[in-house]
This record gives C-alpha cells, structure tokens and sequence, in this order.
C-alpha cells in the first residue's frame, strides 16, 4: 500500500499561480498531496508594470501540469483586486473540494523609481496589488477555512523587501512591510482557529518580475541605490561540497520552503518571518 503523502486530502488557494513561484508552489503542493486552486490574473493591468505578466496559456500550464501529478486543480482568472472575484473562487471551491487548508498569497507586482517621481498610479498598482491584494485574498479565504474548523496555513509572500530599506523600489518595500504585519496581526488574530500564518521573504528569485535591464539603468543612474541590495553569497549546492554559482535563487527553492510550511512538519511555526535568501540579508 502506498504511504499517504503530507498534504494528502488537503486543499490549497494559490495567487499568483499561472508561472513563476506560484506555478511552482501549485506543483509542489500537488506532488505533496493536496488539489489546488490556481488563479491569477492573467493580463496587463497598468502601463507603469513595465514587464509581460501572465497569459491564460500560462495558466493553462500550471493546470495541466498540477494534473500530471494526480492531483485536481480549479482555475480561474481573477484580480486579486476585486474581492467578490476572489468570493466567488472561495464558494466553488468549497462547493467542488469542500474545504480550504492552505493559502498562498503569492501575487505581487514590481516597478522601480524614486519615490518623488513616481506617478500615483504606478504607486497604487503596486500597493493595491501588493497588499490591498493580499488583504482582499485573505478577506476571502479565512472564513472558509475557519468555518470548515480544520485548522490550516496561511503563507503570506513578503520580500528581503518587506524586512530592510530598498531604494528605488519603496512602494514595493512599503507593499511587503505592509504584509510582514499583516501576518504578525493574523497570525493572533487566526491562532484560536488552529489556523496558522507565517511570511516568507525571497531574495533574487529568478521569475520574470526579476528585470535586470532595469536593475541596471537605475544602480547606473543612482549607484548608492546598489548599497541597498546585498550580494547573492556563494552556496554550496553540489554533491562534493563545493560551492555553487553566484547567482540568483531558483522558485523551486521557495516552494521547498512552502512546502514545509504547508505541512505538519511546521505546526509550532505561527506569526514568524523566514527569510529564504541564502543570508544575504545578514551582510
């Protein structure tokens, strides 16, 4: 007979979820057991997000690939702006799965400029997206979990950005501080219904929210700016001990830590920070 898998009979909500870290996280989910709920987006929402975001193809393949482990997976279009959407993927997914144990507010957006130059919508893209979104998500999604009384995780997606200073980027950085204390507040607020809630804070994934060009005209125009953004430090990732590349971490390294999170491996864990950098926040 074959051993149950961790997350076997549990349901998990993921934002942001048609490529990148999202897709990633739906793929590791499903290997561990659970069916997901997949939604993004999937268009461009404002001139001032300078790079392609996803496409219903994207989507589509996260879909296809969530199936290829077994597993069943809902997918739906949706702004993680319009909280009625997000209502209504909440309701069918109770309807099909009847129930919801993890959530994964991993939708965001990322532009760069100075503070005193920025336009307001580019301001109000990434704060709506960022954290009126993840707010909205979470908005919809805990009722659910606290009514079905299974406890659960909620996984709020920060950034290195949501814990230091980050020049060029502030509305990111006042965006993801602001979801680093919205998880302590949840994490309280959540705690008597068994449900626990944890930000995790990536540095240097490589998705394509990464734009180096533009990393690289904006350090060239204010090279102070580059102070504010540590070095990926060596890591050793190869089977003798050696030290690996110098260079941007992979999404799968991130969904190793969801993983853990999602599952009872992590049950203790609840209202903390896991900075998922390879220490570069330390230097």
């Amino acid at each position: 007979m074959a051993a149950t898998k961790p997350l076997e009979g549990r349901v998990a909500f993921i934002t942001g979820a048609a490529r990148g870290q999202g897709r990633s996280h739906a793929i590791r989910l499903a290997e561990e057991g659970a069916d997901i709920v997949a939604i993004d987006v999937c268009k461009p929402i404002s001139e001032t997000i300078t790079y392609p975001l996803a496409t219903s193809d994207d989507l589509a393949e996260t879909v296809r690939a969530v199936e290829a482990t077994g597993r069943k997976v809902l997918a739906r279009e949706v702004d993680v702006r319009d909280l009625a959407a997000l209502q209504k993927v909440v309701a069918d997914t109770i309807e099909q799965f009847g129930r919801l144990d993890i959530l994964v507010a991993n939708a965001g957006v990322l532009s760069w400029g100075r503070i005193w130059e920025m336009s307001e919508e580019q301001w109000d893209t990434v704060i709506d997206v960022n954290l009126n979104g993840t707010w909205r998500t979470v908005r919809a999604v805990l009722p659910a979990m606290i009514e079905a009384g299974n406890g659960g995780s909620v996984i709020l997606v920060s950034s290195s950005a949501g814990l230091k200073a980050t020049p060029g980027n502030a509305h990111y950085a006042a965006s993801k501080h602001g979801v680093t204390a919205l998880t302590n507040a949840l994490a309280i607020e959540a705690g008597e219904y068994g449900i626990r809630v944890n930000s995790i804070h990536p540095y240097s994934i490589d998705t394509p929210m990464i734009e180096k060009d533009a990393m690289i005209e904006l350090f060239t125009k204010h090279p102070s700016f580059i102070h504010g953004f540590s070095p990926m430090p060596y890591h050793p990732v190869n089977a003798d001990g050696s030290k690996g590349l110098q260079d941007f971490m992979t999404v799968e390294e991130v969904s190793d830590v969801v993983a853990w999170l999602a599952g009872d491996g992590s049950r203790t864990i609840s209202g903390s920070q896991i900075a998922i950098d390879r220490g570069s926040l330390k230097y």
